[in-house]
């Protein structure tokens, strides 16, 4: 079962090593203070390394205060960094956050970032868009959307000049159906590759992925809460989706490739996350599949041969995921 504690900023650090004999085994840091002062975090992040070095941490920081000290701290432990983005007075920087997102792929950190809607009075739904491509492209372990987290209406942005009632609910579904396909699918392995092959931005995917989910009742408003599904099933969502998206860009010969990558990259998640071993169908060798030849899939596809196999995928003593091949 799990537990959850709760602790004020003051608090924290001081409790950091009873955390194990409680079976605390994740962290999530939402402090203001800690996210906008450099030495507050530095401060925890040291005691986190000292007293919790077990301890998987998610915590909220300024990009502002993201330096190379800091993420080698963070890169010292198991963390993940969660991060707004935001346009300013003068727009969105794509400069700024771009050289931050970098800062932390160098050192190894996982990152998720927050996104929002009628973000300011000169936002846009145009604008909106383009930070969602742009996020995307950043390749972050997950895209929130604070905005969605209640379902009622009245607590969307309010109409503006350049963001209308129209223009909102278009965004809302956008935001949610990146949630579902993105977030809660664990897409962002392959997603990047898929979007090449099929030459669409991501905001246009999610648009005709939103629609998708309306015609199936799975949207917004039909009650569905793409976190409290299985991830086996918003997989079988992403695979009807994408066969019938590569149809109908007349990329049907890459449907093969594309399935493969997703069921594998799915399958090991699983492991990752709940420790669910799976068994297999393939149409390429899974260390086809797990190379770099596969980021680009059109290359892929008229490249590699295919090799029918199933496999067995699991952990092995030490902890680390393997596969084994299955007889037919």
């Amino acid at each position: 079962m799990e537990k959850q504690f709760y602790f004020n900023s003051a608090e924290l650090a001081d409790n950091l090593k009873d955390f194990s004999l409680k079976g605390i085994t994740e962290l999530s840091v939402h402090d203001e203070n800690i996210a906008n002062d450099k030495e507050l975090l530095r401060d925890f992040l040291l005691r986190v390394q000292k007293d919790a070095p077990e301890l998987f941490v998610s915590i909220k920081i300024n990009p502002k205060i993201l330096d190379q000290e800091i993420c080698s701290l963070l890169s010292s432990i198991s963390s993940s960094v969660e991060m707004d983005f935001v346009p300013s007075d003068k727009g969105f920087d794509k400069k700024f956050y771009s050289r931050k997102c970098a800062l932390l792929d160098n050192f190894g950190v996982l990152f998720g970032v927050s996104l929002y809607f009628a973000a300011s009075e000169n936002d846009s739904l145009k604008s909106f868009k383009e930070r969602l491509d742009f996020s995307v492209a950043q390749y972050p372990n997950h895209i929130d959307f604070p905005q969605l987290e209640s379902d009622d209406d009245e607590n969307l942005p309010r109409v503006s000049g350049f963001f209308s009632a129209e223009d909102i609910r278009a965004a809302r579904n956008i935001a949610f159906s990146c949630r579902t396909f993105y977030s809660a699918g664990r897409a962002v392995s392959w997603f990047n590759s898929v979007l090449q092959a099929l030459r669409i931005q991501p905001s246009v995917f999610f648009a005709d992925f939103a629609e998708w989910q309306r015609v199936n009742n799975c949207d917004f408003r039909s009650g569905f809460v793409p976190e409290d599904e299985k991830h086996s099933k918003i997989e079988k969502m992403q695979l009807l989706f994408l066969e019938m998206k590569l149809e109908e860009k007349g990329k049907g010969t890459l449907i093969p490739c594309v399935k493969d990558i997703v069921k594998i990259n799915g399958a090991l998640s699983r492991l990752a996350a709940e420790g669910e071993e799976a068994t297999i169908d393939l149409v390429y060798n899974p260390e086809d599949l797990l190379g770099p030849e596969s980021v680009d899939m059109v290359s892929f596809s008229n490249d590699v041969c295919m090799e029918h196999c199933r496999v067995k995928i699991f952990l092995e003593s030490d902890g680390e995921p393997n596969f084994i091949f299955l007889n037919s």
